[in-house]
């Protein structure tokens, strides 16, 4: 259902929240980088380099999907792991016919507030491992180191600046919508759900005071019960291993007392998160192993780039010409990559590997205004035009009194599966085996690109 989400030719513009540093960049290389994977790291640091420019731009998608070598899917589930990591923040405004975003782009966390985060840290350590952690430690703590036996003699503000006499004019002392740099907020984490009525009501008021329970954030308590997967009954016995003897809760010994919790009851393995996302996209791949011939070019065909099917086919880097080709089918007509694509896999196979670009256009034109929408559709009527021209050809030998044989028109071989049971008698069984051979190779192209396989 990604269409309903997000199509090529949906439009966007970049917006930085705040100027970025290179400590942000060092914060989102090694701190991260693991927790989101190469694919949104790339995503995020192309939006980073777009929203640098002087000029304020709108793109399509399909220029992130050339950019980033992805397919929609791939580009849609970079911007999810941006989101919930708390790096990017998207607005949607609904257009007549397609969609118009706009990417703001957020200040990571610095190393203190990411490693004060439970989730964050704990998320970092499963990925990187104790020793990689360690070091990261090591190498964000203070590098200033002042001895016992230095007294610091900095001046302050009203030591170094005396007030000024005259006022400022009160049309310049307003802000006017001058932003200052916030700090991070961090991931963006919801209401979980956790029951905070049932983890009251089971302490007692003479051993965890109100004024304790209080004094700790909520959004601590509901990041820990999400992490470790613990019940309110469970965050109960946490926060009585967590009382110093003041009966109050800090932090870290609330942080502390969850891990040890956890290692006593649960595993004394790191916990680990996963994406949302990942099992949906492997629930959604068990199907394709079921699916017939056809039904498996119709996903292909719908869930690869144009570009990926111009390389695929000719094993090198497409033309200039071509790829601004698959664009304009893209951009001007409006298609989808899933007809795009069928139409340029019938015009390769078509003109023996040539693309004509008057002839692409003018079925593209018809296309357009038949109102073609999907792979299938396309192919139907790829077909449907075919069969007519075929029968104009077979009419048009029946009336001349000459007996040379017509040339057959070279087709894709799904072509074949649609044909009345007397038209395919009347063909060879070994018509044109080059055909067949072509297809199977870009379907394998198609599958070796998809799993990595270059």
């Amino acid at each position: 259902m990604l269409y309903k989400e997000l199509q090529p030719v949906d439009t966007y513009k970049i917006k930085l929240s705040h100027p970025f540093s290179d400590y942000d960049r060092q914060l989102l290389t090694l701190f991260y980088q693991p927790l989101i994977g190469p694919e949104a790291m790339s995503l995020f640091l192309t939006l980073w380099a777009d929203a640098e420019r002087d000029k304020e731009s709108e793109y399509n998608h399909y220029h992130l999907m050339n950019v980033l070598t992805m397919p929609l899917g791939k580009v849609f589930e970079s911007r999810l792991s941006l989101e919930g990591i708390g790096l990017l923040r998207t607005y949607c405004k609904q257009l007549t016919e397609d969609r118009a975003f706009v990417y703001e782009l957020l200040t990571p966390l610095d190393a203190k507030s990411f490693f004060a985060d439970p989730l964050l840290s704990t998320f970092l350590f499963s990925k990187i491992g104790e020793q990689a952690y360690r070091g990261l430690l090591s190498r964000f703590a203070s590098d200033l180191i002042v001895e016992e036996s230095y007294e610091e003699v900095s001046r302050t503000f009203l030591d170094v600046y005396k007030p000024i006499r005259y006022g400022v004019p009160e049309d310049l002392s307003e802000e006017s919508g001058l932003q200052s740099r916030s700090k991070p907020t961090g991931i963006p984490f919801a209401d979980s759900g956790f029951d905070f009525g049932m983890l009251r009501a089971g302490l007692s008021e003479q051993m965890v005071p109100s004024s304790s329970l209080s004094s700790v954030s909520r959004e601590l308590i509901e990041k820990l019960a999400f992490l470790y997967s613990f019940t309110p009954l469970d965050m109960q016995k946490v926060i009585m291993m967590a009382l110093d003897d003041n009966l109050k809760i800090p932090e870290e010994r609330l942080r502390k007392a969850a891990v040890d919790f956890y290692k006593m009851n649960r595993s004394t393995q790191v916990p680990v998160l996963e994406k949302a996302f990942k099992q949906a996209t492997e629930e959604d791949e068990k199907p394709v192993k079921n699916m017939t011939q056809e039904e498996k070019f119709i996903h292909d065909m719908e869930t690869t780039s144009p570009v990926e099917v111009l390389r695929g086919y000719t094993g090198s880097e497409p033309l200039s010409v071509d790829v601004q080709l698959a664009e304009k089918l893209i951009n001007t007509y409006g298609f989808p990559i899933g007809v795009v694509n069928v139409l340029l896999n019938y015009v390769i196979i078509r003109n023996d590997g040539k693309i004509t670009n008057n002839f692409v256009e003018r079925i593209a034109s018809t296309w357009r205004n038949k109102k073609v929408k999907t792979a299938k559709e396309a192919m139907e009527l790829a077909r449907a035009e075919s069969d007519q021209y075929r029968k104009w050809l077979k009419d048009g030998q029946k009336n001349t009194s000459r007996r040379n044989p017509v040339r057959e028109e070279k087709v894709p071989e799904w072509f074949r599966e649609k044909e009345e049971p007397e038209t395919q008698k009347e063909q060879p069984s070994s018509e044109d085996p080059a055909i067949e051979e072509k297809r199977r190779e870009l379907l394998a192209k198609l599958e070796a690109m998809k799993s990595g396989v270059k």
